[in-house]
C-alpha cells in the first residue's frame, strides 16, 4: 500500500453555489489550498480533481425520483410546489442552476476519495468538498442536496465490503448519514455535535442508538451550548477511542465541520483552534490503530470562511501528511494575498489568542452537564466491558 496522501479538488466544485449571500460558501475551499500553496504542503501530484457521481450511485442512497426533480430543478424546470416536497426552493437550499452537476460532482469526490485510499493508491484522502450530511433519501436539507458520506459508506460496503466508522465532529448532527445506516450493524455512526435544544436540525439525542440489526453502533454526544476546548476534547477523545475499540472498523471516515469554533456565526460553542489540532490528530492514530491507515476525511460547515476555515481544514492536510509547519505565524504571502478582500481582520497566527473570548460564566456547569452526557452515550460499551471483566 502507498503512503501517499491524495487531496481530491479542483476549482469546478466551487460551482456547488446557492447564492452571493447565502452563508454556505464553497470559496472556503479556495481559501484553504491558498493556505496550503503558500506553505509549500501540497504538490501538485497530490492533487486528484473530482469525477461525476453517476446516477446509479446516487441511488445507492437516494431516491431515483428525488435525483429527477433535482435535475429539472436546476434546469428551472421544477414547479415551486413540486420543489418544496423535496427540500428544494427553500431558504436552506435555493435552486441554483446546474445543481445535479454541481452536487454530484461533490459527491463524486467523496468516491474518488474513497477508491484511493481502497485501491492502495493512497493511505489517506482529502475532499474538503464534501461533508454534506444533512441530505436524505429523498429530500434536501440543511444546504446539502446529496449526501455524499451517505453515499461514500454505501459504495464502500458494496464494493469493497467494508466495515466503516463515520465519525461526525460539525456542530451541527451528522443526522442523514445516522438515518441512512440506523439498522446497519456494519456501519457505526459517531457524531459529537451542539445539543439540538437550540441548533438545527433538533436531533442527535443520546437515546439515538440504532435499531433492529443496528442497535446499539449508533453513537451521539450532544455537548451543552458554550462548551470550550477541554471539554470537547474530553468528550471527542474519549468517545473515538472507545467506539473504534468496539466497532474495529476497516475503514475511518470522518466528517471535519469547522463550526463548532467560537467565531461561527451560526452555532453556539465556544471551541478554538485547539480542537481542530487534535480532531485529525486522533483520527489519524485511530486510522492506523485500527485500520491499516485507511482514513477519508471530508469538509462540512464552518461558516467563518476568513478566520476559521483555511486554518482548520489546512490542519487535516499537514496531519496527514505528517508537516509539522502549523504552529507560530501564518504565511505573511496569504495574508497580503486576502486581506483586502475579507471583510473581516484575518488572523495572524495559527492558534487563537488566550483571550479569544469572555471567560463562560457557567464553564462548571457545562463540563459537569458534558460528562453526563457522555457517561450516557458510552454506557452500552462501558457495561458490556464491566460485564466481561467480572
Amino acid at each position: 500500500m502507498s503512503d501517499k496522501c491524495s487531496f481530491i479538488f479542483s476549482d469546478e466544485l466551487l460551482k456547488y453555489k446557492f447564492s452571493n449571500h447565502h452563508p454556505f460558501d464553497q470559496f472556503r475551499l479556495k481559501l484553504t489550498v491558498d493556505l496550503l500553496d503558500k506553505m509549500n504542503a501540497i504538490d501538485p501530484e497530490d492533487v486528484i480533481p473530482p469525477r461525476m457521481a453517476s446516477v446509479e450511485e446516487l441511488a445507492l442512497i437516494h431516491d431515483i425520483n428525488y435525483i429527477n426533480a433535482v435535475k429539472k430543478a436546476g434546469n428551472g424546470q421544477l414547479p415551486k410546489e413540486i420543489a418544496e416536497n423535496y427540500g428544494l426552493g427553500t431558504e436552506d437550499t435555493p435552486v441554483f442552476p446546474n445543481m445535479h452537476e454541481a452536487s454530484a460532482l461533490l459527491v463524486g469526490g467523496t468516491l474518488t476519495a474513497v477508491d484511493q485510499v481502497m485501491t492502495g493508491k493512497s493511505l489517506h484522502a482529502l475532499h474538503l468538498g464534501g461533508g454534506l450530511h444533512h441530505g436524505f433519501r429523498g429530500k434536501a436539507s440543511g444546504f446539502c442536496v446529496y449526501n455524499d458520506s451517505s453515499v461514500a459508506i454505501k459504495y464502500l460496503q458494496e464494493k469493497y465490503n467494508a466495515r466503516v466508522l463515520y465519525v461526525d465532529t460539525d456542530a451541527h448532527h451528522g443526522d442523514g448519514v445516522q438515518w441512512s445506516f440506523y439498522d446497519d450493524p456494519n456501519v457505526c455512526t459517531l457524531s459529537i455535535h451542539e445539543t439540538g435544544r437550540y441548533l438545527f436540525p433538533g436531533t442527535g439525542n443520546v437515546n439515538e442508538r440504532g435499531q433492529g440489526l443496528g442497535y446499539g453502533y449508533s453513537f451521539n454526544i450532544p455537548v451543552d451550548a458554550f462548551t470550550e476546548d477541554e471539554s470537547w476534547l474530553h468528550a471527542y477523545t474519549h468517545a473515538l477511542r472507545e467506539v473504534a475499540e468496539f466497532f474495529r472498523p476497516d475503514v475511518i471516515i470522518t466528517q471535519n465541520g469547522a463550526d463548532s469554533h467560537y467565531l461561527d456565526p451560526l452555532t453556539h460553542l465556544s471551541s478554538t483552534m485547539k480542537i481542530y489540532r487534535e480532531i485529525p490528530r486522533l483520527a489519524h492514530e485511530i486510522a492506523h490503530q485500527y485500520c491499516n491507515g485507511k482514513w477519508i476525511a471530508v469538509g462540512g460547515g464552518g461558516y467563518d470562511i476568513w478566520r476559521v476555515v483555511p486554518r482548520a481544514w489546512a490542519l487535516i492536510w499537514l496531519e496527514m501528511t505528517e508537516n509539522s509547519n502549523c504552529y507560530g505565524s501564518l504565511p505573511q504571502e496569504w495574508l497580503d494575498s486576502w486581506k483586502k478582500e475579507s471583510p473581516v481582520l484575518l488572523p495572524k497566527e495559527w492558534d487563537d489568542p488566550e483571550n479569544l473570548y469572555t471567560p463562560i460564566p457557567r464553564k462548571a456547569e457545562i463540563t459537569e452537564k458534558n460528562l453526563l452526557t457522555l457517561e450516557k452515550a458510552l454506557y452500552p460499551i462501558r457495561s458490556q466491558q464491566k460485564s466481561e471483566s467480572v
